[in-house]
């Protein structure tokens, strides 16, 4: 009898071509295998149907096998992958009848070991026996979408063991190298992403792209599959800003397909937080090649991503996922505004983009400035404006990165000057103007002393007398998490007191600026 292998779906894993060979069916008085999964990991394949019989090879779970006969507790197979027989115990295998009338056993099974850590290699044989087992007309239907949704999630937890097996031991190490083999076998490629210092595992998103195109998946099967395919750490970072840009914009597209109706809370609220951080990068993006008005919708679109989420609709791990999400759209939360590269009416700085592509930031004299006239009839000078003094430079500083030149903002003593500037994307700094007794200066307040991640450094409000004002930062950098509430000297950017909530800082109370209240997230 020759078997076939025409129904299989275009990704089709490759374990069942292992049966494409042609088998004869010879009579035995016990009902006889045709093929069969190892249900447990380091299964002995055996010589000889007895315990004592030397062994020829290790099976892992999730290998499929042809069986040729039944020996007493032996069931005797043949491995097409090593091309080789023996003898294997049969409570070690699971036969696997891939006939229409056992669609409904099968898929409760896939079902079952779906959910079951480890054991996603027998998942995926699964998977592949349900897809044999399906009637022509149930293909492109709903079956095939839970299908796919499985496979999915089998590959995509394995992957997640392979980025953490790194520190497990060499046995552990050795099973999972031999499940990674075997669902390489089965049609399941991964991709080796660099993060830092590790390699991440990721899936390539073969089955979750075929459930996208599937009209019959669920609302919450097309979300784990869209999230799944813009995971941020899988995508490499590439050399140049605009293919990132081309990156994000086809992860923001993959998101873009999936509607909130019907959708679990929680799964409308994971792709929310997916949304902010694809549309917060590309808002950065926008803003870096001159194009505000994209710029301003992404970042838009992101803080009402963020503004519909509830916390209660996350797990922990999601809210994870949300705080840096949430840092890198209120980094780049200025692009929402209209002018956003635009310093107000009034202020004496003014923003230049250089031959070589930095962007410079020059303190010029206020031709508005105070200066001494005579003297009143009480002995104390009077003061008037001078309009027509020259623009001398008093401070220039330039930056690769992106200057918000509308968040530019002076104290009433006129001695400094805050100003948001974000040399990557993700990471927003403060540069401090501040005016000492040898002239004007340049201080940058990064959002933590660490190399950048995500996170941001903000002005919140000037303290009364020119020598302190209050400033916001947190950052998630080098695998910590910092977020505080600061009183900061002028002359130093040292913090004089710290909290880490506002409310704790009577000087928050008192004179925190009206715009960062009602615009940062860093209330949230």
């Amino acid at each position: 009898m020759t078997c076939t292998t025409s129904r299989l779906v275009a990704f089709a894993l490759a374990v069942v071509l292992a049966f494409t060979c042609a088998v004869s069916m010879a009579a035995a008085p016990a009902p006889s295998l045709t093929v069969a999964v190892v249900t447990r990991d380091m299964a002995p394949l055996r010589a000889a149907p007895a315990a004592s019989a030397a062994r020829s090879s290790v099976l892992w779970r999730g290998e499929l096998l042809e069986v040729r006969g039944l020996r007493g507790d032996y069931a005797q197979v043949w491995d097409h992958h090593r091309e080789r027989g023996g003898f294997v115990l049969r409570e070690q295998l699971h036969p696997l009848q891939t006939s229409a009338a056992n669609v409904p056993g099968l898929q409760a099974l896939l079902a079952f070991v779906s959910d079951q850590p480890g054991a996603e290699t027998l998942g995926l044989a699964l998977a592949a026996a349900v897809i044999q087992a399906l009637p022509p007309q149930d293909l492109q239907g709903p079956a095939e979408a839970a299908v796919l949704d499985a496979i999915g999630r089998q590959a995509d937890r394995l992957a997640e063991r392979a980025s953490q097996g790194a520190g497990e031991r060499s046995s552990q190490q050795t099973t999972l190298t031999a499940h990674l083999d075997i669902a390489a076998r089965q049609g399941v490629r991964y991709l080796s992403v660099a993060s830092g210092d590790a390699v991440v595992f990721c899936y390539d998103g073969d089955a979750y792209r075929r459930l996208l195109a599937n009209r019959h998946a669920t609302p919450d099967q097309r979300a784990r599959a869209a999230l799944s395919l813009t995971r941020p750490d899988c995508v490499a970072e590439p050399v140049r800003p605009a293919e990132r840009e081309a990156l994000d914009q086809q992860r923001d597209a993959v998101l873009a397909q999936i509607g909130i109706e019907g959708l679990s809370a929680h799964w409308a609220a994971r792709l929310k937080v997916r949304q902010a951080e694809v549309l917060s990068r590309l808002a950065f993006a926008a803003a870096r090649r001159g194009d505000a008005s994209a710029a301003s919708a992404a970042a838009r679109l992101a803080l009402d991503a963020l503004t519909a989420v509830s916390l209660d609709d996350l797990s922990e791990v999601d809210q994870r996922d949300h705080r840096e999400a949430l840092l890198r759209t209120n980094a780049v939360r200025w692009a929402a505004m209209p002018s956003a590269t635009t310093v107000a009416t009034g202020l004496p700085l003014t923003v230049h983009t250089q031959a070589d592509g930095q962007t410079c930031v020059r303190l010029h004299e206020d031709p508005r400035a105070d200066v001494p006239s005579k003297k009143r009839p009480d002995g104390k000078a009077a003061m008037k404006l001078v309009t027509d003094s020259p623009r001398e430079t008093l401070v220039e500083r330039c930056t690769w990165g992106q200057v918000w030149a509308a968040s530019a903002q002076r104290n009433r003593e006129r001695n400094a000057i805050v100003l948001a500037v974000q040399p990557i994307d993700g990471w927003r700094e403060l540069w401090v103007f501040r005016q000492t007794r040898q002239g004007w200066e340049v201080l940058v307040q990064p959002p933590a002393a660490l190399l950048p991640g995500v996170g941001f450094a903000e002005f919140a409000g000037w303290v009364p007398g020119g020598k302190s004002m209050l400033v916001a930062r947190e950052a998630v950098a080098e695998g910590r998490t910092i977020r505080r509430f600061e009183v900061v000297s002028l002359d130093t950017l040292i913090p004089e007191r710290t909290a880490f909530r506002p409310d704790a800082l009577g000087a928050f109370n008192r004179w925190s600026d009206a715009g960062w209240k009602g615009q940062s997230l860093a209330l949230r």
